[in-house]
């Protein structure tokens, strides 16, 4: 891969330069130049300059994804600095692990890789003191056996028979139980930020569907096949659902039958469902 002075990278001597910043790149440009560097990074050996400078490229054309999968996560305390910076180790695996081979688009397979970073973030940072890894899975082993152990004694069970359920010392028992005080978890009650504004606690915002992903996949998409649609589909499409005409203001302007309008569309988007 060679820069120019223009500041546009070519992969091969038999490809067109492409700009490499992300910002005057659309959508299918990205993707297309992604799909190049992928095929490239496969080519290289690991640890060596050109491989870094390939992958290190991959996270600068990707870090939209960062910011998207960040911006779901802005009522957390947490800086959204440190949110990016994990999500960008997040990017990384996901571009480790990532096989083009597999037909799947990278959007798709990175996005829980990300998502995933950040909300093992949160796990880790969520104590107020730094507890071991060994100690925090032993506060979660005591919450379950402490309930499990109450329902079969009807009574809240002693260290010794904690002891006894998780195979380990009653001195582990109470250095659990000391972490878990260590352990700060946010109320479902707290409110975030103006009640008037987002409907009051967090618990009345748990369970809402982020649209906006799945419309990044689908926009995606939507743009790789719209290309593929003659002038005349695609000038329909545009008065129907950009310019908001109904079918029978369409006939009336291309010169023919709301009937004629309606098979016209339908015919398109069932074109475009099997594109999807």
């Amino acid at each position: 891969m060679n820069h120019d002075s223009s500041g546009t990278c070519a992969l091969d001597t038999d490809l067109p330069p492409i700009s490499c910043d992300p910002v005057t790149l659309d959508v299918l440009e990205l993707r297309a130049l992604t799909d190049v560097l992928f095929l490239r990074l496969q080519e290289l050996e690991e640890g060596t300059a050109a491989y870094s400078y390939v992958r290190n490229t991959l996270v600068e054309l990707n870090m939209s994804l960062v910011r998207t999968a960040a911006q779901r996560f802005t009522h957390r305390p947490e800086p959204l600095e440190d949110m990016l910076q994990v999500g960008v180790v997040g990017l990384i695996k996901a571009i480790n692990g990532f096989d083009p081979g597999r037909g799947v688009e990278f959007v798709t397979y990175a996005m829980p890789t990300v998502t995933g970073e950040i909300k093992r973030f949160f796990r880790d940072t969520s104590w107020s003191v730094h507890v071991p890894r060994r100690l925090q899975e032993l506060r979660l082993h005591l919450a379950k056996s402490s309930e499990a152990l109450e329902q079969e004694l009807g009574r809240e069970p002693t260290t010794a028979e904690l002891a006894a359920r998780l195979d380990v010392t009653e001195e582990e028992v109470r250095e659990g139980r000391i972490a878990a005080d260590a352990y700060t978890a946010g109320t479902l009650a707290a409110p975030v930020g103006d009640e008037d504004e987002d409907g009051g606690p967090l618990q009345r915002r748990l369970g809402v569907i982020d649209t906006d992903l799945e419309n990044v996949v689908d926009l995606t998409a939507l743009r790789q096949i719209l290309p593929e649609l003659s002038e005349a589909e695609r000038r329909l499409l545009k008065l129907r659902f950009v310019d908001d005409l109904t079918q029978a203001q369409i006939g009336e302007r291309i010169g023919c039958s709301q009937m004629h309008v309606s098979r016209l569309l339908s015919r398109i988007l069932a074109g475009l469902r099997r594109g999807f």
